[in-house]
């Protein structure tokens, strides 16, 4: 999994989990060689990479000793985490979503990783239950439509997205869509309690949270939901209940495409694209694999990306979460992590890996042209994260 052998980095990771799915154990070599597999040998494996285009190597038992002895090693920032099982996916979005709106599906379709979609309906009817990994849409859970008001209040996408979820918020038994998806993240925040791993890109990361704080505060607009808000909201907000941030002051104008403080798609400055990176952090493979194993790919310098929820403010971030990639230079942290009672959470800003500045509208992504993709490596390390969970139990 190094830059120089691998021809397609993201459709090993599929492999990896076909392998998985056949009941044989995987072995993922932190740090050796950009985070690579050790997969049993066998005829039908070798030809499932060569059908997907995957790179591979034969190593004798000989090799595979001395390469995992070297591993061991107290001097070698690396080690071994064995991969059990596959985990079964989740993602939280829309049904008239095309795979191509979310940057997770786009990568899943291409490594050939299945996953269920789910939505509001499945969550209040907790079959969360039936997954091990569950990835956000890029959602809004503060019941203000993604703050597209200001832009895009008139034209029929819109109109006919909010009448869908006033309409489904109704069925559900809710008076108002705020109402929904309060109830909706709350039984998200109940499954990573429960041991559940949930993952979340761009704005699903920071109006998850907000939505958390603000349980029993209304801080939408009439165009919102049809009444005022609370008097005074940002003062009744309670950061105790929220994953990642905190002291975050909501951005109370409806005609700005902002959530909150915690972006820093505003504040970051002028950054060209052509110097808009961030470093991935390093960590001790054998003391911290968890971080460690998030932060698997072959090269720890990453192309930046925006999106709605660019990156995440270094103030508004609680002290027990841990930044995974940062750029320090503009004081924004880009990938980070944390553990709510026996689950995991990861934020990640951005919209998408490859598409600098993707809009409405956009044409999608092709992964076909980014098959090395360091971005989209991170998301694929997130989804194999819960295969490894009895190594996990020991940190």
């Amino acid at each position: 999994m190094d830059a120089e052998s691998q021809k397609n980095h993201l459709k090993a990771y599929g492999i990896t989990y076909w392998v998985l799915t056949k009941q044989q154990k995987v072995q993922w070599l932190l740090n050796y060689r950009g985070g690579s597999f050790l997969l049993p040998d066998g005829e039908h494996i070798r030809k499932e990479c060569q059908i997907r285009g995957v790179s591979f190597e034969i190593l004798s038992n000989d090799q595979v000793g001395t390469m995992l002895e070297s591993i061991s090693s107290p001097s070698q920032n690396q080690e071994v985490v064995v991969l059990e099982k596959a985990p079964k996916v989740a993602v939280y979005s829309p049904k008239g979503n095309q795979p191509w709106d979310d940057a997770v599906t786009m990568v899943l379709t291409y490594a050939e990783i299945p996953y269920e979609t789910i939505y509001d309906e499945d969550v209040l009817q907790d079959k969360l239950a039936l997954f091990d990994w569950l990835h956000l849409h890029h959602e809004d859970f503060t019941g203000q439509y993604g703050k597209f008001y200001g832009a895009y209040r008139a034209v029929p996408w819109y109109i006919q997205q909010k009448q869908e979820a006033e309409a489904l918020a109704a069925k559900l038994g809710f008076d108002k869509v705020s109402e929904a998806k309060k109830a909706v993240a709350l039984k998200i925040r109940n499954y990573v309690i429960g041991g559940g791993f949930m993952f979340a890109m761009c704005s699903a990361t920071d109006s998850f949270d907000i939505a958390l704080a603000a349980d029993g505060v209304d801080i939408c607009e009439p165009m919102f939901d049809g009444d005022p808000s609370d008097a005074n909201y940002q003062s009744k907000l309670n950061y105790n209940k929220t994953f990642a941030f905190t002291d975050f002051i909501l951005e109370r104008d409806p005609l700005k495409y902002e959530f909150s403080s915690i972006d820093m798609t505003s504040k970051r400055g002028n950054v060209p694209k052509e110097s808009d990176y961030f470093s991935l952090m390093d960590f001790s493979a054998k003391w911290d694999p968890v971080p460690t194993m998030l932060c698997q790919n072959h090269t720890a310098l990453v192309k930046g990306f925006m999106g709605q929820t660019t990156s995440f403010d270094r103030k508004a971030i609680k002290p027990t979460v841990l930044l995974l990639g940062e750029n320090k230079l503009n004081g924004e942290a880009r990938y980070i992590h944390g553990v709510k009672g026996h689950g995991f959470f990861t934020f990640y800003g951005g919209h998408d890996p490859e598409d600098y500045q993707h809009r409405v509208g956009d044409p999608k992504t092709e992964l076909e042209l980014h098959p090395n993709s360091p971005g989209y490596r991170l998301i694929l390390n997130n989804v194999l994260f819960p295969a490894a969970q009895k190594k996990k139990q020991k940190t």
